[in-house]
């Protein structure tokens, strides 16, 4: 039995569509129930469970994907900039963020930066709010810094929906994520291990419907995909299985990734959408919940290029992941001009080369509408895997 005759998934069959839809139809029905308003949040790791607190429903922005036509972002950026950070901003000029009130960056990039001004500059009607994380992550001051900024962009929020955000309301709020994360975490340890019972292309239409929606609800659809897919008894195949870095902040088109797969793939780790699933472990509810979370930012989340942590490299929590998923090799899927994942590019490959663990480097943009060269470079580092 293969994934395409095992018994479908009901919420990925049902938001399939919906995940790539940059009109958020999603958003917008919540919005619509609950009269409540919504928060857009940059990648990679928006302090979600503040706009939480705040009564708003933190929603992740990825960009435009390969839905619209560049028509004014390219006249306010360098044609050099990576493509979420015009098409986020393309969205806004075509009243494609009309569902949202405020919208949150913080500091992962120079671009990033840039467009958190630029948007504010440019739509002076919709709050912005801006997060510094820290770079330095073992002085003792960073806890206390990084809480006081967590502080300070909640009162932002607060402001904005008419919600001042109490210590309740965040305890409250990280439970809620708490909840959705050990989901995301469950369905990632089932593909790891069991990759022929959830595709990867399932499992991310899964963590990107978890991004559009209310934890209260995309939680127990998790929970119910999970039963589902146990219960397959879909066979393994004969597959090369890797771990796929590089793709932690613009995503690649879902049709791409479906296109690894079926070049001979099994795809067993990877840094999609990363900041909804950053935690490695629940955050503690007890105590100053502020203080929680900045902890759990410095010392509880997993690795990613754009938090400068020397006490854990990169390219090692890279080896490490590779180890523990058994994985044949790893296949770096970056964004074109995407400085931080480029740069960690170079430690990658020195790290996997000293380990001999073979590797592949592809690039993408959110604009591709074709693959077949993507699929030929895959399908030809599979059969030297499988076949030399």
């Amino acid at each position: 039995m293969t994934l395409a005759t095992a018994a479908p998934i009901e919420a990925v069959e049902r938001y399939r569509e919906s995940v790539e839809d940059r009109a958020f139809p999603t958003v917008r029905e919540w919005r619509a129930r609950t009269g409540r308003m919504v928060t857009g949040c940059f990648p990679v790791y928006a302090p979600v469970e503040l706009a939480y607190a705040a009564g708003m429903l933190p929603v992740g922005l990825f960009g435009a994907g390969n839905q619209i036509e560049m028509a004014h972002a390219d006249s306010r950026f360098q044609s050099f900039i990576c493509s979420i950070v015009k098409s986020t901003l393309e969205l806004a000029f075509v009243d494609r963020l009309a569902p949202f009130d405020a919208l949150m960056f913080e500091s992962i990039c120079d671009p990033a930066r840039n467009l958190a001004s630029v948007m504010a500059r440019n739509f002076p009607d919709r709050h912005v709010t801006y997060v510094h994380l820290p770079q330095n992550m073992t002085s003792p001051a960073t806890v206390d810094y990084l809480a006081g900024e967590y502080r300070r962009a909640a009162d932002e929020l607060g402001t904005v929906s008419g919600h001042v955000v109490g210590t309740e309301d965040l305890r409250s709020a990280i439970g809620a994520f708490n909840g959705l994360r050990a989901r995301l975490r469950e369905i990632y340890q089932l593909r790891a291990s069991s990759p022929e019972k959830i595709s990867t292309a399932e499992l991310y239409t899964l963590a990107r419907l978890a991004t559009l929606t209310d934890p209260a609800d995309s939680e127990p659809l998790i929970a119910e995909s999970i039963a589902t897919a146990r219960a397959r008894e879909s066979r393994p195949k004969d597959r090369v299985r890797v771990v796929l870095v590089g793709s932690f902040c613009e995503q690649p088109p879902l049709e791409l990734i479906t296109a690894i797969e079926e070049s001979g793939c099994y795809i067993l780790d990877d840094d999609f959408l990363l900041g909804w699933r950053l935690f490695k472990r629940d955050i503690a509810v007890d105590g100053d919940p502020f203080r929680a979370l900045a902890l759990a930012y410095l010392d509880g989340s997993v690795h990613l290029s754009t938090k400068h942590d020397l006490r854990q490299p990169r390219a090692a929590a890279l080896i490490a992941s590779a180890r523990a998923h058994r994985a044949d090799a790893v296949i770096f899927l970056g964004a074109k001009f995407c400085e931080p994942g480029l740069f960690d590019y170079a430690l990658y490959r020195k790290a996997l080369e000293q380990e001999a663990i073979p590797h592949l480097f592809l690039e993408f943009e959110e604009k591709m509408w074709m693959y077949d060269k993507i699929r030929t470079e895959v399908e030809t580092f599979v059969e030297s895997m499988l076949f030399t």
